[in-house]
């Protein structure tokens, strides 16, 4: 079956179509992540991703080009531990389509394959059972727990550690 999906760096292109998406998804957001809504927030992330040690990806619909969602691949490390974070997220209207799980499959086997990443790891608050779904589809085992780990909407959360290794 032919991938409904492609992934590709974001530019500055994609601000309009960018900044709108990620506005009409704050709800879907809550209170799982921020996602860049304003011009300013979103050149931001551009600079942010082009710093060494972060690869950015949008999810984009092959039939139109659409924005579907986003996988950042950031903090990644060389040497002999060849692991990198992941963080993702869909923008409204492209949830529960499966679109993000080939986009996200297809991002894994890009670190892997092209960068040569051996570990992708996802850190995820445990309610949040619709990106713990995805991460399990695509193949990543749970790994630990861990308590007031990131500082998320202005509070410490809890989130469980996923992760997958290259094969």
């Amino acid at each position: 079956m032919k991938s409904r999906i492609y992934i590709r760096p974001p530019s500055l292109d994609d601000l309009p179509e960018f900044v709108r998406a990620a506005r009409d998804s704050q709800q879907l957001h809550q209170p799982w992540t921020v996602a860049p809504s304003s011009p300013s927030q979103f050149r931001a992330y551009l600079e942010r991703m082009a710093q060494s040690g972060n690869l950015a990806h949008l999810v984009c619909r092959r039939d139109d080009g659409r924005i579907v969602g986003v996988v950042n691949v950031t903090n990644i490390v060389l040497g002999l531990f060849r692991s990198g974070y992941l963080g993702y997220y869909a923008f409204v209207g492209h949830e529960a389509q499966g679109l993000m799980r080939e986009g996200l499959q297809a991002v894994v086997r890009q670190v892997f394959r092209g960068a040569k990443l051996h570990r992708l790891e996802a850190n995820i608050q445990p309610d949040n059972t619709r990106s713990i779904a995805l991460v399990r589809a695509c193949g990543f085992t749970k790994e630990g727990y861990s308590p007031r780990y990131l500082k998320i909407g202005g509070r410490w959360r809890d989130h469980e550690r996923w992760a997958i290794l290259a094969s």
